[in-house]
């Protein structure tokens, strides 16, 4: 039963979360064993930060009230080794766990790495940090996503005397507040039986004359706004700043003919019943359209928009260096990128990773060389500054 400044631990001691310190419990006169007691007060210390119920620093006052650090710092030591993944759910559970984390626990005794599918969206990483109370040491994010929490003070800079920038394909895939293991792309997807002669660029998606019927786009500006510019003309290497109005109003003609997607499986049902015959959507639904209907559903390279599948470090996450040790671990080895790449769809970032792709999977991975030089890398840093508004203001001009 919870006190109301605690909650019991054992005879003759309580828990007090408001101030996370062992104390005295006034009406508990039985006591058992001091050292029976002692271990099942470090015992439940533990159990309470693994839960999050206890910050680190509460963790520490708590083991050193029982002389559980220095001579009896193993029982801190034991809690420093587990490392938390964090992901968004699926077959990225398995696949994170299998390539990553699995490698790097076999090479590093003592340390055990969990995967937690909640999904580390930036303001549950925010809400985390800044509560002091942060159980994640590694979470799968974006380079907007990165640059953003770096702004805010809110994930630990990449410590590159540990993890090696020459084991990523370019600087878009080390950034200072993150380093990305794997890759996606957004690309071009459309129905061929509909259309004889394919369509080859973001032109040929907004011509809705030579090209009729209903187009697919993704509810978030983010890669919208870059398609939408291209169709325009503007040269992939001069995206950058995107001239969000001239973007905008370039998605609102389309208005009468578009449908949106928030997340990916809706991507592939709209695709796959045929009430949108083009979209643009992530290249790892399209290979599975495009297998699942022997080639019906197709899609391009060309203009796709290749970006880094960010992990960041929430500042004060409780693994501390080793968080560095496991995401330079993700980096450094091609092999599990590749069987990533097989389970996923993911592409490698590790350069010596092309070489190791099996043929039938090079049509599928978007850092192939032949396909990376048709795309254009999203601008994570600009987007990073300017998503929440740039977003909003998409948004609101698109559902107004």
């Amino acid at each position: 039963m919870r006190h109301a400044g605690g909650f019991p631990i054992g005879p003759g001691m309580r828990f007090d979360a408001r101030r996370e310190r062992f104390t005295p419990a006034a009406n508990d006169r039985k006591r058992g064993p001091m050292q029976t007691f002692q271990q099942d007060c470090i015992a439940l210390a533990l159990q309470q930060h693994a839960r999050g119920r206890i910050s680190r620093r509460g963790l520490m006052r708590a083991l050193a009230a029982l002389g559980a650090l220095g001579a009896g710092g193993d029982a801190f030591a034991q809690a420093e080794k587990q490392l938390v993944m964090v992901n968004w759910g699926g077959l990225a559970n398995q696949g994170f766990g299998d390539f990553y984390g699995a490698p790097f626990a076999a090479e590093t005794p003592g340390v055990k790495v969990l995967q937690d599918s909640t999904g580390p969206s930036t303001g549950r990483i925010r809400s985390m940090v800044e509560s002091g109370r942060v159980t994640w040491d590694l979470c799968d994010s974006s380079a907007s996503g990165a640059n953003l929490l770096g702004k805010l003070g809110l994930a630990a800079k990449v410590d590159y005397s540990i993890v090696d920038r020459s084991n990523v394909i370019g600087p878009g895939f080390a950034l200072d507040h993150g380093a990305a293991p794997y890759s996606f792309s957004s690309v071009l997807v459309y129905d061929s039986a509909k259309f004889p002669t394919p369509p080859t660029s973001w032109a040929d998606f907004w011509d809705t004359k030579r090209f009729p019927g209903t187009r697919l786009l993704r509810r978030d500006a983010t890669c919208v706004l870059e398609a939408a510019m291209m169709s325009m003309g503007t040269a992939p290497g001069a995206l950058y700043p995107i001239n969000m109005q001239a973007g905008i109003k370039r998605v609102l003609e389309l208005r009468r003919n578009l449908v949106f997607w928030t997340n990916g499986s809706e991507s592939e049902q709209l695709m796959r019943t045929g009430e949108a015959v083009m979209g643009q959507i992530w290249h790892t639904r399209a290979s599975v359209l495009e297998k699942e209907s022997k080639g019906r559903l197709k899609f391009i390279w060309n203009q796709g928009v290749l970006q880094p599948g960010i992990f960041v470090i929430p500042k004060g996450n409780p693994g501390g260096a080793l968080a560095q040790r496991l995401l330079a671990s993700m980096l450094a080895k091609p092999e599990p990128q590749v069987g990533l790449l097989g389970l996923l769809g993911n592409g490698p970032t590790n350069p010596k990773a092309a070489a190791l792709v099996p043929a039938e999977l090079k049509r599928f991975n978007p850092t192939d060389p032949a396909n990376a030089t048709q795309q254009v890398v999203i601008d994570g840093g600009w987007w990073g500054e300017n998503y929440q508004a740039v977003n909003q203001e998409f948004l609101d001009a698109v559902t107004g």
